[in-house]
Parts: structure tokens; C-alpha cells; sequence
């Protein structure tokens, strides 16, 4: 409970509507003397993107190692893009070197309508950077606490994405792990997209790291004895509950007692919520990961023939056909206002890190990193 409440008081605290990129641009220097990792993007006016040849503008998001910025071709300042900047100092403080690796090199080898495009990426000695698309619709947190909770229908809807993007994922024996409405963000057109793969790992067995979001820790993730993909199914679980009713459904006030109520399984539901939607999530949220749906041997394609997803045709989702329940309102394609009011000095760069320290540092579960010697690499 208390890392829930915790996660609403920062979003509280950034929040701020009245913020726009529309009117005049706040520049940030970004240096151009690195060696560039280029990608192509799908926009097919677009041949290729390098870092080099943006500005960045305005953060637009914080966390623990930097800042991301929007950021625009600096030459027909027509495309918009993310800059997810970090120092390379706070990953080595905070031991997460081996997660911003995996993240870069997971994020290159995939293409999917449903998550984050990676452009390219850079380093310069002191920062390592990623250029993604810019997603201006913003979190689906937002939205979520915004009207408290989702309608049935909307619910479904972007669970139906998250589905097909986890999916393809694990065809490709990745593992995702951090699977909550914070990590989903909105196109201008309002269909979903996963972001922050920091967790996501390629496994061809198990592993046995514990790192994720308190509330949507699948039960043999606490327990260390080794877990596999069926820990992203039973987060879908957690995010259509959270959706429908506002609140994950284990909440207490440590993280032990957190940790305590996964592991029993025990789920309180609305009495307004019909069968089928209670089925989906018990057999998400089933105990032991070997009778999980979507862990058996049908895969993802049991959780698709589920009840719930009853009217749902699968080829209309991953073509986009389906109108989004929310669109973002946007007055120009580099509309910051979905997104937080941040200050642009280093002192709240301080203070965040400062905030993050003790998740990292003062957990004995989280995994020592290698140090970092190769980082011209990235």
C-alpha cells in the first residue's frame, strides 16, 4: 500500500496539465561528439535518425539515472522524439548497469505496434543516451487515476494490447517483468504502447532476480526459487484488476505484508464484477505458475479464447482497427501537456536520485552489476 501511495504522491507532485511545447522551446544541450548506434524507423518519410541531429527541448520525464526530453529533428524541426538521457555515474551507483545494457539491446531486436520504437542510441563518456519515438498521449496511469477506474470496455481494450505485445515478446523469450499502467503509454491516436524494458531480460529457462513493482510480483518471484515468462501473465492479471477497481489487489502497509498476501492468493472482488471477468483474473492469478493461463501448453492463445475476449477479434487488434476508448487531446504534434512540469536544474536531478537510493542500495535482494569498463560500447 505504502509503495502504491507513494507512486500517486510523485505522479501528484509532476502532474501538471497546464504544460505544453507548443509555445516556445526550453533547449537543453545535448553534445554531438559521440559514436552513433543508428536503427531505422518505420515512418517511411524518415530514413534514419541520429541522435546527433536533434535537440532536446523539455523533460518531460525523471528517474533514478537522468532525465528524457522531448526532443525534435534540429534540421525540418518536423519529428518528434523521446531522449532518455542517464549518467553513467548513477547507473554505476545504483548497481543497475547489467538492466540499462539488457534494455538497449532487447529494445534493438524488437518491432512491434504495441512498444516503444528505439532509434538509436549514443554514448559520450559521462551519459548514455536512447532515442525513442515520443508517445504524447502520456500514462496510462494518468487516465486511470484520473476516473479512478475503467469501464468493462476499456479495460478490455488495452488489455487486448498489452496481450499481443507480451506475446510477441516471450516469442522471442523475453521476459518483461515490470508490466504496470505507469509502463504503458498512449499514441496520439490512443493505442498503447509498453515502455521502460530496464527489467526485461531474455531468458531460455528460468531466472532469479527480484526486481519489478511491488503490488504486480508474481508469487514465485518473492519466493526465489526460479521463475519464467508465466511472472508477465500473472501482471496482467494485477493491471486488469487495476483497471476495473482502481487498486491492485494486494495491498498493505510494508512490503513484507505486501509480499505475505501474494503469496496467499487471496483476491477480494467487487460484487459487481460478473463471472467470466472474475474467472480471467483467478486464472491469471493462479499460484503456481504451471497451471497459469497463458503458461499451459495453448500459451497466450488460451488467454485469447478466454470468455472475456469473447467478441474480440484478434487480427482487428494487432491491424489497429478498433477505435481507442481514450484519445488524447492534443494541439500539436509536440504536445508536452500529458506530461509532467518538471524544473530543468540539476538540483532536482539530486533530489530524485536521492529519493531512488534506497531502493536500490539498501536492498540485499536487488543484484550487484558488473562495473561499468565498456560503456563506449553502447
Amino acid at each position: 500500500m505504502v509503495d502504491f501511495i507513494y507512486r500517486l504522491l510523485i505522479k501528484d507532485l509532476k502532474l501538471n496539465k497546464d504544460s505544453s511545447i507548443c509555445g516556445n522551446h526550453n533547449k537543453m544541450g545535448i553534445t554531438n561528439n559521440m559514436v552513433d548506434d543508428k536503427t531505422e524507423p518505420d515512418d517511411d518519410s524518415v530514413t534514419s535518425v541520429s541522435i546527433a541531429a536533434v535537440e532536446s527541448m523539455q523533460t518531460i520525464g525523471m528517474g533514478s539515472f537522468g532525465r528524457v526530453y522531448l526532443a525534435r529533428d534540429s534540421n525540418t524541426k518536423k519529428y518528434y522524439y523521446a531522449l532518455k538521457k542517464m549518467s553513467i555515474g548513477k547507473i554505476i551507483l545504483t548497481r543497475q548497469i547489467n538492466h540499462v545494457f539488457s534494455e538497449k539491446k532487447i529494445l534493438a531486436s524488437l518491432k512491434h505496434p504495441f512498444i516503444v520504437k528505439m532509434y538509436s542510441s549514443k554514448c559520450d563518456g559521462q551519459n548514455l543516451y536512447i532515442l525513442f519515438e515520443y508517445l504524447p498521449g502520456g500514462e496510462l496511469f494518468s487516465y486511470l487515476r484520473n476516473v479512478q477506474r475503467f469501464p468493462e470496455i476499456t479495460a478490455r481494450f488495452y488489455a487486448c494490447e498489452v496481450l499481443l505485445a507480451l506475446e510477441y515478446l516471450h516469442s522471442k523469450n523475453i521476459v518483461y517483468r515490470d508490466l504496470k499502467p505507469e509502463n504503458l503509454m498512449l499514441t496520439k491516436i490512443g493505442h498503447l504502447k509498453l515502455t521502460d524494458f530496464g527489467f526485461a531480460k531474455i531468458i531460455n529457462n528460468k531466472t532469479n532476480t527480484l526486481c519489478g513493482t511491488p503490488e504486480y510480483l508474481a508469487p514465485e518471484v518473492i519466493d526465489g526459487k526460479g521463475y519464467n515468462k508465466a511472472v508477465d501473465w500473472w501482471s496482467l492479471g494485477i493491471l486488469i484488476y487495476e483497471m476495473l477497481v482502481g487498486l491492485p489487489p494486494f495491498q498493505e502497509d510494508t512490503l513484507i505484508n505486501i509480499y505475505e498476501e501474494i503469496m496467499t492468493g487471496r483476491i477480494d472482488f467487487p460484487k459487481n464484477m460478473d463471472f467470466f471477468t472474475k474467472d480471467l483474473i483467478k486464472k491469471l492469478l493462479q499460484l503456481d505458475p504451471s497451471k497459469r493461463l497463458g503458461n499451459l501448453e495453448g500459451g497466450a492463445k488460451d488467454i485469447k479464447i478466454h470468455k472475456w475476449f469473447n467478441d474480440i477479434i484478434w487480427d482487428d487488434v494487432i491491424n489497429m482497427k478498433i477505435t481507442p476508448p481514450i484519445i488524447p487531446k492534443l494541439q500539436c504534434t509536440g504536445d508536452t501537456s500529458n506530461f509532467g512540469d518538471y524544473d530543468e536544474s540539476d538540483e532536482e536531478d539530486q533530489m530524485y536520485l536521492n529519493e531512488n537510493n534506497y531502493r536500490y542500495l539498501s536492498n540485499p535482494l536487488m543484484p550487484d552489476s558488473r562495473f561499468l569498463t565498456e560503456h563506449s560500447a553502447f
